[in-house]
C-alpha cells in the first residue's frame, strides 16, 4: 500500500515539475524576438512585455500556420485600406483574409502600427510597467473576442519573466511622418546575390522610371460616420426608390446592388417577411424587379378576371406585375405548384367569375 501511494505521489511530482518547466521552443522564440519587441517599446510606446505575450500566443511561438506561411506573428486580418499579401485562413468564419508579410519582423512593426489606431487609444494612457493593465485594456478595446485573453498574456509574461524586457527602455511616442526600421538578425544564411545583365538593369530603370511612386500609408483610420438611425434609413430608402402602387399594394423597383438582405434592413423589417410578400424564397433580386412592401393581394380587379398568357412567361412575373399571390392564382387555376413556366398559350383566371 505504501509503495502504491509512494508512487502515485512521484508521478504527480513529476507531472506538476513537468507543468513548471519552461517550454524550450518558447525559450528560444524570446531569445529571438526580444530585441525588437524593445525597438516597438522605444518607437512606438507599447510594453514589450505585452508585444512579447501576444506573439506567444497569437503565433504559438512561430509555429502556428499564420506564422509559418504568412509570416504574421499577431493574427492581424485584412482590412479595407490593406495593400499588402493576404493569406486566407479558417478563424471566425471560414476562409477569411490574413496580412501577410514579407518577414517576420515586418508583422511586428505592423502590430504595433495597428494599435496606434484610435480605438487602442486609451492604452496608451496606462504606464508602460504595467502589463495587467495594459494586457485588460487590450481586450476592453476589441483586440481579441476570447474573454480570457487577457489572463493568458498575464500568465505568459510571469511564466517566462517577461516583465524584465524593456524594463529600463525608454516608451517612445509615434510620429507618423517619421519612418521606423526594425532591425533584425536572421539566423537564415543569407541568399548568393543574382548577376543581373547590363541589358536587362536598362530595361529595369526605364521601368522604375515610368511606374509611378505609390505612397502606402498603415492602417489609416476611416474618418467617423454616425450611423443612421432607422427612421433615417428607411427615409434615405424611399428617396432612391419612389414609391409605387398596383393592385393597392405599395412598392418599389429594385436597384443595381439591391438584394432582400439589404432592403429589410434597410426598411427595418424581417428578410423572410419580405421575401415571403415577394414569393421569392430561393430566389435572388435583380434590378428591375418589383419589392412589394405589404402582402400581395389574393385576386385581381374586376376588368383584370382573365388574361391571356404566353409560352415562356413565369408564373412569378405574371403575379408581381399584376400584384397577386402565386399561391392564390395556384389554387385558382388549380396549377401544379411545380410547373413555374406556362409552356403554351392559355387563358388563366386572376379572379372568380360567376358562371
Amino acid at each position: 500500500m505504501k509503495k502504491c501511494f509512494l508512487t502515485v505521489m512521484m508521478s504527480l511530482a513529476a507531472i506538476i515539475l513537468q507543468a513548471q518547466m519552461p517550454n524550450p521552443k518558447y525559450l528560444a522564440y524570446i531569445e529571438e524576438w526580444k530585441d525588437v519587441a524593445i525597438q516597438n517599446q522605444i518607437y512606438f510606446g507599447i510594453p514589450a512585455p505585452i508585444i512579447m505575450a501576444q506573439a506567444l500566443l497569437e503565433s504559438g511561438a512561430g509555429q502556428s500556420e499564420l506564422a509559418v506561411k504568412a509570416n504574421n506573428h499577431f493574427g492581424i486580418k485584412c482590412t479595407s485600406e490593406w495593400l499588402g499579401g493576404s493569406y486566407y485562413h479558417d478563424d471566425d468564419r471560414k476562409n477569411e483574409c490574413f496580412r501577410q508579410y514579407g518577414d517576420a519582423a515586418e508583422s511586428f512593426k505592423d502590430h504595433s502600427l495597428f494599435l496606434q489606431r484610435p480605438r487602442y487609444s486609451t492604452c496608451f494612457e496606462i504606464a508602460v510597467e504595467d502589463y495587467e493593465g495594459w494586457a485588460y485594456r487590450l481586450r476592453e478595446c476589441g483586440y481579441a473576442t476570447d474573454k480570457n485573453y487577457a489572463p493568458k498574456l498575464i500568465k505568459l509574461i510571469e511564466d517566462y519573466h517577461l516583465d524584465t524586457l524593456g524594463r529600463h527602455a525608454p516608451a517612445g511616442k509615434y510620429d507618423p511622418n517619421k519612418q521606423y526600421v526594425i532591425t533584425h538578425k536572421s539566423k537564415q544564411p543569407e541568399r548568393p546575390k543574382t548577376v543581373v545583365s547590363e541589358k536587362t538593369e536598362k530595361k529595369a530603370a526605364v521601368v522604375r522610371q515610368s511606374d509611378p511612386i505609390r505612397t502606402v500609408q498603415h492602417d489609416p483610420e476611416p474618418p467617423y460616420v454616425p450611423a443612421l438611425s432607422a427612421r433615417e434609413e428607411k427615409e434615405h430608402f424611399f428617396i432612391m426608390h419612389p414609391k409605387k402602387k398596383c393592385n393597392g399594394v405599395a412598392y418599389v423597383d429594385a436597384r443595381e446592388g439591391d438584394t432582400y438582405s439589404n432592403v429589410a434592413f434597410r426598411l427595418n423589417v424581417r428578410e423572410r417577411d419580405l421575401r415571403e410578400d415577394n414569393d421569392a424564397l430561393g430566389r435572388e433580386l435583380k434590378p428591375g424587379d418589383r419589392i412589394y412592401l405589404a402582402p400581395k393581394k389574393t385576386s385581381a380587379p374586376p376588368e383584370k378576371a382573365i388574361m391571356w398568357v404566353h409560352p415562356g412567361e413565369t408564373l412569378w412575373d405574371i403575379c408581381q406585375r399584376e400584384g397577386l399571390q402565386m399561391q392564390a392564382i395556384q389554387k385558382l387555376n388549380e396549377l401544379d405548384p411545380a410547373v413555374r413556366v406556362f409552356r403554351t398559350r392559355q387563358q388563366i383566371y386572376l379572379r372568380k367569375v360567376k358562371e
